[in-house]
């Protein structure tokens, strides 16, 4: 469901229901602009960003060409930006980036795109800026810029301190910018220190912009850009004074906004239960007041008056509150007991970080559970620990003369590999299996910790993940049988699901399309479909209002959920890829876990070590 812009928004915003809602929603209007122009006998001229958000973009457009025929032919493409020094066929550029997921799929002709070059020699970077420019003006400006936004707010590469005047340019990246790309770089130490972008002025003069955003951790900047002032500390603020500019977020990118945190701030609202647990908790966090202890000159201090008035007193109103919270709390009696039950994660560790504590209660509770690996998770591990491991293995075979010889071929091999490696380069395979037995081992052991047999593993290894690349395939038939064959396998009564949307390159998403393929195939052949619960990564967690359960863990079994998260050691002291909290995986679960039991006790109920939270997804 779209939602309207509010009045305190001061770009016209839409929110959608989820990424591949988003991504028909934004195709939809770029095709739109291509037939009005293609009927009026004139190109459209298109800026497009790169990155893991547009994606879906342009995976519609793609399917929109090959099955409804829009043409591409007369098509001028401007990019945003690219990274200095880049050779353009390094699996990092942006060149290749949009060639291979956009271009090469297209009718479009190649002297009809154009994108910043990242491979002159520095002092022919400011002729080339000139240039772009120069092009952009031949063709008659842009019609649509498609734009992400970086977590310092930037829109292509401006970054804080851009001037509203700013032009194609070199400029020197952002520290945040560059941790956040780690991960594309494997190292924040092999990231690009510059990069060439259009400026905020190139981008205004645009005659449309569409700017995109997806995912929790999108959602602070989101609000600082659309309902903050104008700031050159935040490019992203600058598009409030385009004519013709629209945000489109999904429901998680848009959960700061007003109209959706604390819509009774904007007027009135329809009080259902729902949104009054949400109106009288953020009440408590604003007081700094147990519930029960709120009285009816808080309310009426904070806009909240209708909403007691819907409820006769606020001692009725408190309860009303109150209780809901503590309904949701579930002990391992109130969990489920003699079930079949599927946990599926999409990296080898999601089980244990995410739900490491009810993973415990349900075995406990003698629940059949399966743990599904879905993804090797291969590309997370550094190459030293494939020499330690080799290493270990190496001095095994010497000392029991087991393969010895297979074994120093495989360790010749790959140690020839990896001195010759580049950052970025895709591994070779016996690198790619010995990267994933890691991974595989550390996932037993991690299951093991919490008292589970090896054979509750199973180790999927979905085809869309099998790139040697940070960037994944889209979603195929291939994967959805091989979750569907599972399902159909075990028969389960509940499956746990990564709900989540911050996993920096949208595994978790994409591992959750391949689940919701395998329901519905489930359902049309007339099999039941399990209850669905939605858990959260290492990144959020699910806020106490939202939330269906909400788990407690003893001060053991927090310590017991840590220890299985150590199992993971080579994600432990700095993993590949941490997204943008720093912190490691099982720091950030206490904080997390223990955050979540202490916000409830500021609330006024009970005193619990540490929680988990889940939510029941809806048929």
């Amino acid at each position: 469901m779209i939602a309207p812009s509010s009045s305190l928004e001061r770009i016209r915003t839409v929110i959608v229901g989820d990424h591949d809602e988003l991504g028909r929603l934004v195709a939809g209007r770029i095709a739109a602009l291509v037939r009005t122009r293609a009927a009026a006998g004139q190109p459209a001229v298109l800026g497009l960003a790169t990155g893991s958000t547009p994606i879906g973009v342009y995976r519609e457009l793609v399917r929109l060409h090959r099955e409804e025929g829009l043409g591409f032919a007369h098509v001028v493409t401007f990019n945003l930006d690219e990274y200095f020094p880049m050779d353009p066929g390094s699996i990092h550029s942006y060149h290749r980036f949009m060639w291979e997921n956009f271009f090469s799929h297209l009718d479009i002709r190649r002297e009809n795109v154009h994108i910043p070059r990242g491979d002159l020699p520095r002092d022919r970077i400011d002729e080339e800026c000139r240039r772009y420019e120069a092009a952009i003006r031949e063709a008659g400006g842009i019609d649509l810029q498609l734009l992400g936004i970086g977590r310092t707010g930037h829109i292509g590469f401006n970054e804080p301190g851009s001037g509203l005047e700013s032009r194609t340019r070199l400029i020197t990246l952002d520290l945040v910018t560059r941790k956040d790309g780690g991960a594309d770089f494997f190292g924040e130490e092999n990231v690009p220190r510059e990069a060439v972008t259009m400026g905020v002025a190139t981008i205004l003069e645009a005659r449309e912009v569409l700017i995109l955003a997806t995912g929790e951790h999108k959602a602070y900047i989101v609000r600082r850009a659309v309902e903050g002032e104008v700031d050159h500390e935040v490019a992203a603020t600058f598009l409030q004074r385009h004519p013709a500019t629209t945000f489109y977020l999904d429901n998680a990118a848009g959960a700061y906004l007003t109209r959706v945190a604390t819509p009774w701030l904007l007027g009135q609202v329809e009080w259902t239960t729902p949104l009054a647990v949400q109106a009288v908790t953020w009440l408590s966090r604003q007081t700094q007041k147990a519930i029960l202890k709120l009285t009816q000159r808080d309310y009426a201090e904070h806009r909240l008056s209708s909403l007691v008035a819907a409820h006769g007193t606020p001692g009725a109103l408190n309860g009303l509150v109150f209780n809901a919270l503590g309904a949701k709390i579930r002990g391992r009696s109130k969990l489920p007991a003699g079930q079949r039950i599927i946990c599926f994660s999409p990296h080898p560790d999601d089980d244990v970080i995410s739900m490491g504590g009810i993973l415990r209660k349900l075995l406990e509770n003698e629940n059949a559970i399966t743990v599904a690996y879905m993804t090797s998770g291969n590309l997370a591990v550094f190459d030293h620990d494939v020499r330690r491991h080799l290493d270990f293995l190496g001095r095994v075979a010497g000392e029991l003369g087991i393969a010895e010889r297979a074994v120093t071929q495989l360790v010749a091999r790959v140690e020839e590999f990896l001195a010759a490696k580049n950052p970025g380069d895709v591994d070779i395979e016996e690198v790619r299996d010995v990267k994933r037995v890691i991974r595989e081992s550390e996932a037993v052991a991690g299951l093991r910790t919490l008292g589970f047999e090896e054979g509750a593993a199973r180790f999927l290894d979905l085809p869309f993940y099998q790139t040697g690349k940070v960037r994944k395939d889209p979603i195929g038939p291939a994967d959805v049988a091989i979750v569907r064959a599972l399902l159909e396998e075990v028969g389960p009564d509940l499956i746990f699901v990564a709900g989540d949307l911050s996993d920096p390159h949208g595994t978790h998403r994409m591992c959750k399309e391949a689940i919701d393929g395998a329901l519905e195939e489930l359902v049309a052949a007339g099999r039941p479909r399990p209850e669905v619960w939605l858990y959260r990564g290492a990144w959020q967690e699910w806020p106490v209002t939202e939330a269906t359960w909400l788990v407690p863990l003893s001060q053991e079994e927090l310590r017991l959920k840590i220890q299985a998260i150590f199992k993971h050691q080579s994600q432990k002291d700095t993993a590949p890829f941490p997204g943008p909290d720093e912190r490691e995986f099982w720091q950030r679960v206490e904080a997390r876990n223990k955050g979540t039991a202490a916000e409830l006790d500021k609330l006024g109920l009970a005193e619990y070590f540490a929680m988990e939270a889940y939510v029941v997804e809806s048929r």
